[in-house]
């Protein structure tokens, strides 16, 4: 396994080893975590300080190994840094074999670890998405996918509601009919989350009101959501506007209006990314790393 960053204004790439793999990401504004196949680890790296190849033990290292969550966690599919800046959160699938997939919740301040199993949460699902909200709580959207091997035992993914302060679950609902996975969130300005369901299914829900509002089916006008572990599916900008990436281009999403508009169609298979750097959405397809320079909004 392989990390690797790019800086585009030197034009210079770095490429090192890497401890695992680094299925999700996610970036504060001094240090960048990682949550990593497999045993559901997770690891904190100091980009400003020099890079120490990480052993596990080793609290030297950077980036520095902190936790486990195996078994409740073997593959990760989504990484938070809630706003409070106290807490990291890590999603994913269970171990080999294994129906039913955890939390873990790594405390900053305290530097320790709390993992919920399925049992404490949904049983029988694991959470693949989420999203912070206000007051401590955190929105989490939940696959019936089990662990690689595993036995499928439920019908419905649903969202739920926790709080972080007590860690138990304030609410449950599976909201949209015959949904499986619930594959990426995002909460837009006007305080709404918008998400992606199985791919096709891009819905739109009020936390306050704990309601679905809408749901658009992307699959003739738009095709897939990219979908790989760590999905990364919405892209925002520093001004709040936020980008969806789909296998075949790049739509931009309307908060307000509650629509979708393809900006971009892509000339290869877009397989994951997402992110934003200088006015450009970065992505990957295959072993290529590629980037779209997005128009002014009068140009849109």
């Amino acid at each position: 396994m392989r990390f690797f960053s790019f800086d585009p204004a030197a034009d210079k790439w770095v490429n090192r080893a890497a401890y695992g793999q680094w299925n999700t990401i996610y970036p504060t504004d001094t240090v960048f975590y990682v949550g990593g196949y497999g045993h559901g680890f997770l690891l904190e790296w100091d980009p400003a300080r020099e890079w120490v190849a990480t052993e596990k033990g080793n609290p030297e290292c950077n980036p520095r190994y902190l936790t486990e969550a195996h078994p409740d966690i073997n593959r990760p599919h989504d990484l938070l840094a809630y706003p409070d800046g106290r807490y990291v959160i890590l999603a994913g699938t269970p171990g080999y074999g294994l129906t039913g997939g955890g939390l873990l919740i790594w405390d900053r301040e305290t530097e320790e670890s709390t993992v919920l199993t399925h049992e404490q949460l949904i049983p029988q699902q694991a959470v693949m998405s989420l999203a912070p909200l206000p007051d401590g709580r955190l929105l989490c959207g939940s696959t019936i996918a089990p662990g690689t091997g595993g036995e499928v035992k439920a019908s419905l993914a649903e969202l739920f509601i926790l709080n972080l302060a007590t860690n138990e679950v304030e609410w449950q609902e599976p909201i949209l009919a015959d949904a499986r996975s619930y594959m990426d969130m995002i909460v837009a300005p006007n305080g709404l989350v918008f998400g992606i369901a199985d791919r096709t299914r891009l819905f739109v829900f009020d936390p306050q009101e704990r309601a679905l509002v809408k749901e658009i089916n992307t699959e003739a006008d738009f095709g897939g959501s990219v979908s790989h572990q760590g999905t990364r599916a919405f892209v925002q900008d520093p001004d709040g506007t936020i980008y969806v990436l789909f296998n075949r281009g790049i739509a931009k999403l309307d908060p307000e209006a509650q629509e979708l508009e393809m900006l971009a169609e892509a000339p290869v298979t877009i397989g994951g990314g997402g992110d934003w750097l200088d006015g450009r959405i970065y992505f990957y397809s295959g072993s290529h790393v590629y980037s779209w320079e997005v128009p002014a909004a009068e140009d849109q």
